[in-house]
């Protein structure tokens, strides 16, 4: 393969990025790797304070399984960033799988998804984020496959360094290259910070409350976040989402 293969990923994300503003690569990315790879979906996120921070989703079934791992603190994702190594997950209905992530298994295979297999952006003494391919049947990737996964990922570490970053003391363009979707996961980092002020404890026990508060009843953090942000949800209070 080598760089051949290299020239051909690059070549294909490229044609997908071509005339995209810095907001609009990452959802090109995946459009990308749907290109590239045998798979059913695909999701990219960032490296975050405690958890990752959805940038883009090949659709509605892959955004729906990074909004779980946000929510539920644990998955695939999260070992692929803490280690700096692909992490598979080829049988999410088998006991192996299902003991090492067991809330997340089922609730990934409840929704169609039977495969998980989580590429990290970097290695692990650099990790920014993760590249997470979900497949409705399980299995193996192929050696072949998993190599021009391994490709598809370092390409798409090098699209994500090289976006524009805000200009220094330029308060009002901070994150400006950010996609939507990443912007609308600040309310979580916001939420946090309320419950941390309303209970008097640290961040990682306010994420931790969050997200036991959001398992409970049935919603994901993002959308309890919103509750919480727009004041219509005191956090002592049952939930409306």
């Amino acid at each position: 393969m080598g760089h051949r293969e290299w020239d051909r990923v690059a070549e294909v994300i490229a044609e997908e990025t071509r005339g995209a503003g810095p907001r609009e690569v990452p959802q090109r990315l995946c459009d990308a790797v749907m290109k590239l790879l045998p798979v059913s979906g695909a999701s990219l996120s960032l490296r975050g304070d405690g958890m990752p921070v959805p940038l883009s989703a090949s659709g509605e079934r892959a955004a729906q399984m990074m909004e779980m791992e946000v929510t539920l603190g644990d998955g695939p994702c999260f070992e692929a960033a803490e280690t700096g190594s692909m992490v598979s997950a080829v049988d999410l209905l088998s006991n192996r799988d299902a003991c090492r992530w067991p809330v997340f298994a089922q609730q990934a295979a409840s929704v169609g998804v039977r495969a998980v297999y989580a590429m990290p952006l970097g290695d692990r003494a650099m990790c920014v984020g993760t590249l997470d391919l979900y497949r409705d049947v399980p299995g193996e990737l192929a050696a072949e496959e998993v190599r021009t996964a391994r490709v598809v990922a370092e390409a798409v570490t090098a699209a994500l360094v090289v976006l524009p970053r805000a200009e220094p003391h330029d308060p009002d363009d901070v994150g400006r290259w950010l996609s939507p979707l990443a912007t609308e996961h600040d309310e979580v980092y916001q939420a946090v910070g309320m419950v941390m002020v309303q209970h008097g404890i640290a961040a990682d026990e306010a994420l931790s409350l969050l997200r036991g508060h959001a398992f409970a009843h049935s919603c994901t953090v993002l959308e309890l976040a919103h509750e919480l942000v727009a004041l219509r949800l005191s956090f002592d209070d049952e939930p409306t989402v």
